[in-house]
Order: C-alpha cells, then sequence, then structure tokens
C-alpha cells in the first residue's frame, strides 16, 4: 500500500523542540498510524530561529489583523513567521498535515486572540503558520492532534490522507488514461460514500479520457476527487454503497436476508461499519468478485489500523 507523506508539527513525534525544551508526543501518530507513513517534521518556531527554551508566544489584535507576539517581551514575530510560512507553503508536497493544537502558529481551532493586556477577545481563531499553509492547500486533509482523539475525526483524515497518497503515486507516474480509468473504477464506490454529486462528475471526466490533454485531465480530476473526498461519509451514504455492492453479489436468499439485517444494524448504530463491511468483502472474495472486492472503500487504509470499529454517534448517524 502507498505510504502517504504526512507533515507533523514536530513534537508531536517527541522531538524536544517546545517552548519549555519538552515535546508533546502524540501515541496513535508515533504508535497505531507511525509504520504506514512517511513523517515531514516541521517546527515553525525552530525553523524562525526562536530556539528551545523560548519565550512563549500568543496571537494580539491589532488593526491590521492578528499579530503573533511574545508574551513578555511584546517582540512582534508576524513577517519572520508568515514569510517562513508562505515559503514552506510553496514547497510542501505532502498528502496531510497534522498540527500541534492550540498552538499561536500551529493551531487549527480555538486559539485564543488577546489583546495587549487583559483575558482573551475570543478563541476561534486559526495560527499564523497554520492559516497559510491551509490558505495555499485548502484542500489538503489537515487536523491537530486533539481532535484525532475523536475516533470518527482520525478515520477520516486517515482515510482521506490515504487517498491522497494513492492518487498522487498515480498522477506523479508515467500514467496513460487507460490508467486513470482503472484508478477511478477502484474508488468509485468510496466516492460515492462521500459526495454522490461530485462521483457523477469524476465519472464524466473520466470518459473524456484519451481525447483530451493529461495535464488538464489530471488536474481537473485531481481536483474533483479531492473535493469529494472532503465531504464527510455519511451513515446513509454509506448504507447506500453496502446496498450497491449486496446487489453486485449473487447470494442465497438467506445469506443476503443476513447481510441486509447486518447493514440495517449498523444503519441503526448498533454495530460499527467494519461489520457489513467484512461480511461483504468476504462474500466478494468467495465469489472471486472482483469489481467489489478491489474497491478502495473496503481496504481505504492498512487493516490492522482498525479505524472502523466505531459505532457512529446519533448526530453523525443522521448527517
Amino acid at each position: 500500500m502507498t505510504r502517504p507523506r504526512i507533515a507533523v508539527s514536530s513534537c508531536l513525534l517527541g522531538e524536544p523542540v517546545r517552548f519549555n525544551g519538552g515535546h508533546s508526543r502524540d501515541r496513535f501518530l508515533t504508535g497505531q498510524l507511525d509504520p504506514y507513513v512517511e513523517w515531514v517534521p516541521i517546527c515553525p518556531e525552530m525553523e524562525a530561529g526562536l530556539g528551545t527554551p523560548r519565550e512563549t508566544l500568543r496571537l494580539e489584535s491589532s488593526p491590521g489583523g492578528p499579530r503573533l507576539m511574545t508574551r513578555t517581551t511584546h517582540a512582534d514575530l508576524t513577517d519572520r513567521m508568515s514569510a517562513l510560512a508562505h515559503e514552506r507553503a510553496a514547497a510542501l508536497r505532502v498528502d496531510g498535515y497534522v498540527f500541534k493544537a492550540r498552538s499561536p502558529s500551529c493551531g487549527i481551532h480555538g486559539v485564543p486572540l488577546y489583546r495587549a493586556e487583559g483575558p482573551p477577545l475570543d478563541r476561534r481563531n486559526r495560527g499564523l503558520f497554520a492559516g497559510v499553509v491551509i490558505a495555499a492547500h485548502p484542500l489538503l486533509p489537515v487536523e491537530d492532534e486533539g481532535r484525532l482523539n475523536d475516533a470518527l475525526l482520525r478515520e477520516s483524515f486517515v482515510e482521506r490522507v490515504f487517498a491522497h497518497a494513492r492518487l498522487r503515486e498515480l498522477l506523479h507516474g508515467d500514467w496513460r488514461p487507460r490508467d486513470l480509468v482503472a484508478f477511478h473504477a477502484r474508488h468509485k464506490m468510496q466516492l460515492l460514500a462521500h459526495n454522490p454529486e461530485l462521483y457523477g462528475q469524476a465519472g464524466r471526466i473520466v470518459a473524456g479520457a484519451g481525447s483530451r490533454p493529461r495535464a488538464e485531465l489530471a488536474a481537473e480530476y485531481a481536483l474533483t476527487f479531492q473535493r469529494a473526498l472532503a465531504t464527510k461519509a455519511s451513515p446513509g451514504r454509506n448504507v447506500n454503497v453496502l446496498h450497491h455492492c449486496l446487489g453486485m453479489l449473487f447470494l442465497d436468499p438467506a445469506h443476503r436476508a443476513d447481510l441486509l439485517a447486518v447493514i440495517d444494524s449498523y444503519k441503526a448504530g448498533l454495530v460499527p461499519l467494519s461489520v457489513p463491511a467484512t461480511l461483504i468483502r468476504h462474500h466478494a472474495r468467495g465469489q472471486d468478485a472482483s469489481y467489489v472486492r478491489e474497491q478502495s472503500y473496503f481496504s481505504p487504509y492498512p487493516d490492522a489500523l482498525r479505524l472502523r470499529n466505531h459505532v457512529p454517534a446519533v448526530a453523525d448517524r443522521r448527517a
């Protein structure tokens, strides 16, 4: 399986680069995920020459927008960090990014914005470095280590990262139109689970393979593919995909009824997606139903990660 390249805040891999000389090693990243990915560690503070230990930073309000300031000496690091961020963003070639949560440089959610004095004005901001990177790569899968503690967000992020990696591997190689057709055929059910409208659009793009310039075809397909995967797969759309795949299998009435019952149990929130997905894949292998068996939907990332073993919450099931 393709190894995704994932940028990551260096401290999350255990590197002692935090303001106090410590680290914030994340168990999921350095344990469960580590064998399957290639890390690209980045610490903006160290690259900006701040060193460690160092004075802590914060975002401060100003008429021209948030400024990145040192807390005690009030040194303004905005221009230095912004220049570094633009340089890094322009050269970034990765399939995903995991940022340090709530960092004034790397946070992507909930970063406090302060007045020059007093309590925070609000906590709904994005770190300066992260903001530049995300603006430059709006479809790049990004998360922080805090949100990756949520099983649904973790599974969604990892799925997107591996999908981006497979697409990168295809389009950066010596591909031919038939290779794109085959790639799309393997990813049809995965796209359908995320965004049925863009699934149809991707199919129409692939239908023109061989009659359009390669670069134009690749760019349009990549944009549509990544936009589709950026839409969260819902239980309802997963049920639709499971029924699609079940319809392609030749089962006796008893086995078909059993599988329909398991799909209904998933829809009701009684079992995780891994249960009906594993059963359908098992029957596809037994029948040599290659189209179903080879769908990326059933193995969007290494099976050993076991990320589909969670039951969606009621709110997620209604999405």
